[in-house]
């Protein structure tokens, strides 16, 4: 056990690579990174080497986060094109353009998968399968890999070769039919519940999971991970309403959904709109008081026989002021009361600006890494000037012979 947990470099003395180069240390007779996280300012993932296949959707949005968090992300392309200083998803990865169907670019991807923790992708169930880079084919390479797959349906089951996007994911678990307006069609919260919340989110969770697991077995492991079972992971309030006969199906008639007169949105006098979220009896008692309204409304907040007469108060209230003036009425007070902003108008928001929750770069508004991290927070700024690398960099970063392609 000699020289175990001593660090040496394995390259020249004036090879000019900077510490958190991935080849430049070894500890013991094991190539490993040797690295001071905090010193470095790299991020609490700073040492995770990560393969992203190409794709849309969640998959892509998982390797954004995980990179922002200090992972080291090789995406592969299917073709070879111009980074974009528009593309945020791409941010502080590197990608290189393989032809996975060829001998030679099936290989490289074999390599990388070699010598990477983490493998994601979001192709329909399969696909990976056909290009020999299967989770059986890829654990003959690196039985240590944890391979995270990403569908809207699920790598089993009747629609699991069926095409479909965030919206028809989202309609199968019920979420869909609860949000919009009464006697209209439901309406699409973007991308953001499916794709997102129940898809790239449960994504990293399971390749965390996955992470923490290894740390005992010493052995990789397949995250099947899928929007219709990620988005009904996140309703065990509403399910618990439910079973408590405190939901019903029509749209705006319940306590979240837009039906309940202190949680919802109401057009201002100049065409903009508040949002209210005064569901504690102390916090509408306060919107009660700022309002001016009548000070019965205190003890009669839940009685939803009411609540029609409520709501039309509070819209004929709201209109008689600007959003502006509202903001100022409110201003330091616990009435859960505050502006909707729009695209042009987040960045300028007081807590955004203090917590720095947005930026620009090269005119483009995108959001700050989040979340933040007591000792091991990554740079300012994530690195979205998106520098290409050359195939021979990245296969030098990650200890991978040149003779190898």
């Amino acid at each position: 056990m000699r020289d175990a947990g001593r660090i040496r470099p394995i390259c020249k003395p004036d090879c000019g690579k900077q510490l958190h180069k991935w080849d430049c240390y070894e500890i013991g007779r094991r190539n490993k990174i040797s690295l001071n996280i905090e010193k470095l300012n790299k991020g609490p993932l700073f040492g995770l080497r990560i393969v992203e296949f190409e794709g849309i959707g969640p998959a892509p949005l998982a390797g954004q986060l995980l990179s922002d968090l200090g992972a080291q992300v090789v995406k592969i392309e299917r073709e070879s094109r111009e980074k974009s200083s528009t593309n945020i998803l791409d941010r502080s990865k590197s990608t290189i353009a393989l032809n996975l169907k060829s001998p030679g670019g099936n290989k490289i991807a074999r390599k990388l998968i070699s010598k990477a923790d983490v493998l994601i992708e979001g192709f329909r169930p399969g696909v990976m399968e056909r290009l020999g880079l299967g989770p059986k084919d890829c654990e003959k390479i690196n039985s240590g890999l944890v391979y995270g797959r990403i569908t809207g349906w699920g790598q089993d089951g009747p629609y699991s070769q069926k095409a479909g996007h965030d919206i028809n994911y989202l309609s199968i678990t019920g979420a869909l039919n609860a949000i919009g307006l009464k006697r209209q069609p439901p309406i699409p919260p973007l991308n953001l519940l499916a794709d997102y919340a129940g898809g790239t989110m449960f994504l990293i969770l399971g390749v965390l999971s996955a992470l923490w697991e290894k740390t005992h077995s010493k052995k990789g492991q397949v995250i099947d991970a899928a929007m219709v079972e990620g988005v009904p992971a996140l309703m065990g309030l509403i399910h618990s309403y439910i079973a408590e006969n405190k939901w019903k199906n029509e749209r705006e008639e319940n306590l979240l959904d837009g039906g309940c007169p202190y949680y919802r949105c109401y057009e201002t006098k100049d065409g903009n709109y508040v949002s209210v979220g005064a569901l504690e009896n102390k916090f509408f008692a306060i919107l009660v008081e700022k309002l001016g309204l009548k000070l019965d409304w205190v003890t009669e907040q839940t009685n939803k026989q009411k609540w029609p007469e409520l709501t039309e108060e509070l819209k004929n209230i709201f209109l008689t002021r600007t959003r502006k003036e509202w903001g100022k009425i409110f201003e330091g007070t616990d009435a859960c009361v505050e502006p909707v902003l729009n695209w042009e108008e987040v960045e300028h928001h007081p807590q955004n600006k203090d917590r720095n929750i947005f930026f620009k770069k090269n005119g483009v508004l995108q959001a700050n890494t989040a979340p933040k991290f007591s000792r091991t927070s990554a740079n300012d700024l994530p690195d979205t000037d998106n520098i290409q690398k050359s195939l021979e960099d990245i296969l030098r970063e990650w200890q991978i012979n040149g003779d190898s392609h």
